[in-house]
């Protein structure tokens, strides 16, 4: 696929906790996952993948310009985890926590997969990562897709809130499918 801009990553989060490795037919099967922090998931391309909105600014972090209706229609096949973003290494955390006033064990992203960290012309380290790219072993059961109606709240929320100097995680774009 053309219009891919060169990025350059350094996924140093991968080279330094323990990650279990990709397994074709347990990498969908919402599991028990013991000893390690990521596990390596590939995410589940969409049916015709269209970008609705996106932030300029938010991907110029990462280098990565939009001036062409082409671009913007690679850029969504990418963003939405439909094609491989070379030198990528997608993975879904593990985490524990507490729920509800209770601690509830195993937990982790059961629908966003941790690209890999871009370092930009600047030398500034950027964590992308993909929501809504499918089921991982943390999913319990949803079906690992995002709502276009969250999806665009989160969005706009965080735009709004890095504009108004409150720290944030920065939306880069959101992309529909058939």
């Amino acid at each position: 696929m053309q219009h891919i801009p060169k990025l350059r990553w350094d996924n140093r989060t991968l080279r330094c906790l323990n990650v279990e490795p990709l397994h074709d037919k347990l990498q969908y099967q919402p599991r028990q996952v013991s000893d390690v922090i990521y596990s390596k998931v590939n995410p589940i391309p969409l049916q015709n993948p269209r970008m609705v909105a996106y932030s300029s600014e938010a991907l110029g972090l990462l280098d990565w310009e939009l001036n062409t209706e082409e671009e913007k229609a690679a850029a969504a096949t990418y963003l939405s985890g439909s094609s491989h973003l070379p030198g990528s290494e997608p993975a879904a955390h593990c985490y524990a926590g507490h729920q509800f006033g209770a601690f509830s064990g195993q937990l982790g992203d059961g629908r966003a997969l941790y690209m890999g960290e871009i370092i930009n012309k600047k030398g500034e380290r950027w964590e992308l990562q993909l929501k809504g790219t499918g089921m991982t072993p943390y999913s319990r059961q949803g079906d690992g897709r995002a709502v276009l109606r969250s999806s665009i709240r989160e969005f706009l929320c965080s735009e709004a809130m890095f504009y108004l100097g409150i720290p944030t995680t920065r939306a880069g774009s959101v992309v529909v499918s058939d």
